[in-house]
């Protein structure tokens, strides 16, 4: 059966989805859009859409391939992508393996101090509230997932975690710290959704330690494109 695309059923940030002819599958479309500080900052970012589709259909398809579930189904194009239609967890996993970022500033210690192990810390997806921290048992009086389902994503995340971070050290790149999205099926499976791209995660070349992510529109270090592209290119070749 030939797949269409039907209405769309939201737009974010940087992506829109649209429903299809199969009530299973939908149809993610990246944005060149680039937003931060919950929205405050906005800006363009030439060429992103396609990197970070490009990029996070690559990256979901070696997870599949270490057996971490995703969404992903299917390349359509340059900047959309079929996935499985899933009712995303409102969780947002970060998983840091160096400090930088709000890590560094919470705690007020230096950007780059490499850790023993990695950590995790989750946030409650709401951009009204602005992705508060929450832990375990938050997510759980708020029924946002339940016990073993945290448990579940937590070893999925430290195993993309192991898997990412190899992948990139073999391409020049630190995988520093980077944020995932889980869903839940149909038939209450979790599996990781969303994306993986420079928006989500910070890349500092190995050697130079130089930004090749969204920290570069966020601090305004010029060469947003440049960062994307080399991403891009280190990626695919």
């Amino acid at each position: 059966m030939e797949i269409n695309k039907t209405e769309q059923l939201y737009e974010g940030k940087a992506k829109k989805v649209y429903a299809t002819t199969d009530p299973n599958l939908v149809i993610v479309s990246y944005k060149d859009d680039a937003t931060a500080f919950n929205g405050l900052k906005k800006g363009t970012i030439t060429g992103k859409g396609v990197v970070n589709n490009k990029m996070s259909n690559y990256l979901m398809s070696l997870l599949e391939k270490e057996g971490v579930p995703t969404h992903f189904v299917e390349e359509l194009s340059d900047r959309e992508t079929l996935v499985r239609r899933v009712e995303i967890v409102k969780l947002e996993v970060i998983i840091r393996n160096v400090s930088a970022g709000s890590f560094a500033k919470r705690f007020g210690v230096e950007e780059g101090i490499v850790f023993a192990e990695p950590t995790i810390e989750f946030s409650y997806k709401n951009d009204d509230l602005h992705d508060p921290l929450m832990n375990a048992y938050h997510a759980i009086a708020l029924g946002v997932a339940t016990r073993e389902e945290i448990e579940q994503i937590k070893s999925m995340a430290f195993k993309v975690n192991e898997v990412l971070k190899a992948y990139f050290l073999g391409i020049g790149v630190r995988l520093v710290d980077f944020k995932l999205e889980f869903g839940r099926t149909p038939d209450g499976r979790i599996v990781l959704a969303d994306e993986i791209s420079p928006d989500t995660c910070r890349f500092w070349d190995a050697e130079t330690g130089e930004k090749l992510d969204k920290d570069r529109f966020r601090r305004d270090l010029g060469n947003v494109e440049g960062a994307y592209a080399e991403m891009m290119k280190r990626v695919f070749g």
